[in-house]
C-alpha cells in the first residue's frame, strides 16, 4: 500500500463496477480512506468487500447519484464516519437510448440528464460547500470522449457528457481561490457494466480483435487505466491542474477522421 492520499478522505460515486470500482480500489490501496456508493446495492458489497480484503478502509453507501437528498446525506455521512472529504469522484452515469435523435422523446432524455449531469452538479455542489470550509479539495467527474464531440455515443449521453466538461470548466472558475480543484475525465473505448454488450456482441461475432483498431493503440482501455489519471488528479501531483478535461481514450480523440494510412 502506497500513501498518495494518505490520510485522505474520499467518495466515489458509481462505485458498483467498472471505473468506480477500479479507482475506488486504487485510491484505498494508496490510503485514502473511501466511502463507496452506487444505486446497485450487490455490486457495492462486492466493492466494499474487495477493498476490505486488499487491507483497505471503506463504507459502502446506497444512493441515488442524482437525488440531492440522497447526495447531501452522502457526504454528511463520510464526515461523520471518516472525519473528513478531500476528493469527491461523482462517476455514476447510465447509457440510454440508443435511438436517432428525431426519434427521441422527452422521457429519452430526462433519466440520462439527471444522473449523467444533475449527479455530477450534485456531487460537486455538495462536496465543495464543505471543501469551501476545510481548505480546498479535488473534485472529479466522469465526462466521455462522447462529449467531445459526435460518434461515441447515444445523443443524450453525448449532450449530457459535454454538459459535464462545462460544468467542470465553469465549477472551477467559480471555485477559484479556494483550494478546490475541479477535472474532468473522458474516457474512450472502455470495457465496463455500460459497454459490455458491445464487446459481448463483438466477441460473439468473432470480430473481438477489430475492438478498438481505430485508436492509435489499437485496442481499447481498461478501468484501471482511467483509475490511474483519476488518481493523478485526486492526489497532490495535479496542484496545478483544475478545469480541464482529460481523454484518456488510446488516442482516438486525436485526429478527424481517416483512413488509417492513407493520409499521414
Amino acid at each position: 500500500m502506497s500513501d498518495r492520499l494518505e490520510g485522505r478522505r474520499a467518495i466515489v460515486t458509481g462505485a458498483a463496477s467498472g471505473i468506480g470500482r477500479a479507482s475506488a480500489l486504487l485510491f484505498a490501496q494508496q490510503g485514502a480512506a473511501v466511502v463507496v456508493s452506487d444505486r446497485d446495492e450487490a455490486g457495492l458489497q462486492e466493492t466494499l468487500a474487495a477493498i476490505e480484503a486488499s487491507g483497505g478502509r471503506a463504507l459502502a453507501v446506497a444512493a441515488e447519484a442524482s437525488d440531492a437528498a440522497a447526495v447531501e446525506a452522502l457526504v454528511a455521512r463520510c464526515l461523520a464516519e471518516f472525519g473528513g472529504l478531500e476528493v469527491m469522484f461523482a462517476n455514476a452515469g447510465i447509457g440510454g437510448s440508443m435511438r436517432p435523435v428525431l426519434e427521441l422523446s422527452t422521457e429519452d432524455w430526462t433519466e440520462v440528464l439527471d444522473v449523467n449531469l444533475i449527479g455530477p452538479f450534485l456531487a460537486l455542489k455538495f462536496a465543495a460547500l464543505h471543501m469551501r470550509e476545510a481548505g480546498g479539495g479535488s473534485i472529479l467527474c466522469t465526462a466521455s470522449v462522447a462529449g467531445l464531440r459526435s460518434g461515441a455515443g447515444p445523443t443524450p449521453y453525448s449532450a449530457a457528457k459535454a454538459g459535464v466538461i462545462s460544468l467542470v470548466q465553469t465549477a472551477a472558475q467559480q471555485l477559484g481561490g479556494t483550494g478546490i480543484r475541479v477535472n474532468a475525465l473522458c474516457p474512450g473505448l472502455i470495457e465496463t457494466g455500460l459497454t459490455q454488450p458491445l464487446f459481448d456482441h463483438a466477441r460473439a461475432k468473432g470480430r473481438e480483435a477489430s475492438i478498438g483498431l481505430l485508436n492509435p493503440t489499437r485496442r481499447a482501455g481498461t478501468p484501471e487505466e482511467i483509475a490511474n489519471t483519476a488518481l493523478f488528479l485526486a492526489s497532490d501531483e495535479s496542484s496545478y491542474v483544475t478545469g480541464q478535461a482529460f481523454a484518456i481514450d488510446g488516442g482516438l480523440s486525436s485526429s478527424h477522421p481517416v483512413v488509417p494510412g492513407k493520409l499521414w
